[in-house]
C-alpha cells in the first residue's frame, strides 16, 4: 500500500482529533471522579498499572520530570487514598509507590482499555515497525512543540 505524505497527513488530521475526543469522553470511573485527577496523574497511574510498584526516582525518569514533581503528585494521590507509599526494605531512603489495592480494579478498567487498544494495534507489527510508530509520534510531538516556542 502506497500513501503519499499528503494523503497520510489528511488521514491523520482527521484521526487525531477523533482519538483525543474519545480519550476526553472517557471519564474516570465513579469511584475515582471525586479525586480531580489531572492528565499528569494519568501518566503516573498508567506506569504503575503497567509496571507495578516503582520507586519515585524511577517514576520521575519515566515521566521525564523532576523527582520533586513526582513526590508532590504521589503525596497528593496518597492523601486521597489512590496510591500507597512504603519504604524499600533494601534501601530505607527509597520510597516505593503502588496503586492502592481498593482502586486497582477501577484504574485498570479505566486506563487499561488504552493499553489494550495499543497492544491490538502494535501487536501484529515487528519490533522495527513498532519503533517506527513510536518514533514518528515522538517526532510529531516535538514538531508541535517547536511551533509553540
Amino acid at each position: 500500500m502506497s500513501t503519499s505524505v499528503d494523503d497520510a497527513v489528511r488521514t491523520l488530521l482527521l484521526l487525531m482529533p477523533r482519538m483525543v475526543g474519545r480519550a476526553k469522553r472517557t471519564p474516570p470511573p465513579p469511584e475515582l471522579a471525586s479525586f480531580n485527577l489531572a492528565p499528569r496523574h494519568l501518566s503516573l497511574l498508567s506506569y504503575l498499572l503497567l509496571e507495578g510498584a516503582l520507586g519515585v526516582g524511577e517514576l520521575a525518569a519515566r515521566l521525564e520530570v523532576a523527582p520533586a514533581t513526582v513526590s508532590l503528585m504521589v503525596g497528593d494521590l496518597s492523601r486521597k487514598g489512590v496510591l500507597r507509599r512504603r519504604e524499600d526494605d533494601a534501601d530505607r531512603r527509597r520510597t516505593i509507590v503502588s496503586i492502592a489495592p481498593e482502586h486497582h480494579a477501577a484504574i485498570d478498567g479505566w486506563l487499561g482499555r488504552g493499553a489494550a487498544a495499543w497492544r491490538v494495534a502494535l501487536g501484529p507489527l515487528s519490533d522495527e515497525q513498532r519503533a517506527l510508530v513510536v518514533s514518528t509520534l515522538l517526532a510529531f510531538e516535538r514538531a508541535l512543540g517547536a511551533d509553540a516556542d
